[in-house]
């Protein structure tokens, strides 16, 4: 299973321009809080149809110079889709070259607009099929599926049982599609949040090891009195709301929501410097003896206690994949006290 998963940043991998791997590029090459967990190449939505050859194209070209740099993990996006043979048959065969000519390079293959439980386990044959022809062993490329139909809402719990056990490794959710498919409606400009929808795509991918990302936040800019600007704010409440509801991670569209995305389900400082604070005192107290530990006037027990290492656990392994996002989010002092401190229970 995948270690973190705060962005997942799609990329077109082909557009208009001189360059048409410009955003494939940029993405492949960004640093710092730009740097998303999850880049996605997008083979799908985010293509034009007609550039969706030139895009795996681009994915098969740019992976093998940048792929081993980059330090998230790298999921295309193929064409796919329950209720239409040609797209399927279409991420059949861009599964097919990924693994053929750049399985070493990515870590999965996202399948979008699945339908129910028998769907998802063709879209996992397809890639288990494609490991065996091309000498990959089982497992060696993961699975996830953007829940954005009726039919895989209405067999979430099934669909997730499955990935327990499966290559599959998250459920991301789709609001656009799923608005649509529903008959949802827009009104005074905002869609559906569909929040029972995430509390369950929460509830099902922590029952079943997976992981869960929420969807895109479309309203990149906004205007106010003739001005038009980056609606950082309103990406930001997105953001909130799906980490309150326990989704480990957020779809990004564009730069500057990865650096928002990447911060958001982050500790702060002040959550990293608390909790540790509160694991070295109930260590301190251990040592000594003490039956019932009292930490701040508050009794920790191992339910507690695990919440505190949940934090310094999340800072552990961002600075295993992005050194330099935790040296400029912490000071030394503390990233090497949340680095070193003992989490052991017992």
């Amino acid at each position: 299973m995948t270690d973190i998963a705060r962005t997942f940043q799609t990329a077109p991998a082909a557009v208009p321009r001189d360059n048409t791997a410009k955003y494939l590029d940029s993405a492949l090459e960004s640093e710092g809080f730009a740097c998303p967990d999850w880049l996605v190449p997008d083979l799908e939505d985010g293509t034009a149809p007609d550039m969706k050859a030139e895009a795996l194209e681009n994915v098969v070209d740019r992976l093998p110079a940048h792929a081993d740099a980059f330090p998230g993990e790298i999921w295309p996006r193929v064409q796919w889709a329950y209720d239409d043979e040609a797209a399927r048959e279409q991420g059949h065969e861009e599964i097919r070259t990924l693994v053929d000519e750049v399985g070493e390079y990515v870590d999965g293959v996202v399948v979008p607009k699945v339908g129910r439980l028998a769907d998802v386990k063709a879209a996992a044959g397809v890639v288990a099929e494609a490991e065996r022809e091309f000498g990959f062993e089982d497992g060696a490329i993961g699975l996830a599926v953007i829940v954005e139909t009726a039919a895989a809402k209405s067999d979430l719990r099934e669909i997730s049982l499955f990935g327990a056990n499966s290559r599959l490794d998250a459920l991301v959710f789709g609001p656009v599609d799923y608005t649509a498919e529903l008959g949802g409606r827009e009104l005074d400009g905002e869609r559906p949040e569909w929040s029972g929808l995430l509390e369950d795509l929460s509830n099902e991918a922590s029952a079943n090891d997976l992981v869960a990302i929420g969807g895109p936040y479309d309203r990149l800019f906004t205007e106010r009195a003739g001005v038009t600007f980056y609606n950082g704010d309103g990406y930001a409440d997105h953001v909130e709301r799906e980490a309150r509801v326990g989704l480990d991670g957020s779809w990004s569209l564009y730069p500057k929501q990865t650096i928002q995305a990447n911060r958001i389900h982050m500790p702060t400082s002040d959550e990293l410097a608390r909790d540790v604070r509160k694991i070295e005192a109930f260590q301190e107290a251990k040592s000594g003896g003490t039956g019932a530990v009292t930490v701040e006037g508050q009794m920790v027990d191992e339910a507690t206690f695990k919440n505190f290492v949940n934090t310094v656990e999340t800072v552990r392994t961002i600075d295993e994949r992005h050194p330099d996002q935790t040296a400029e989010a912490y000071d030394d002092g503390l990233l090497d006290r949340a680095l070193t401190v003992d989490t052991t229970w017992t």
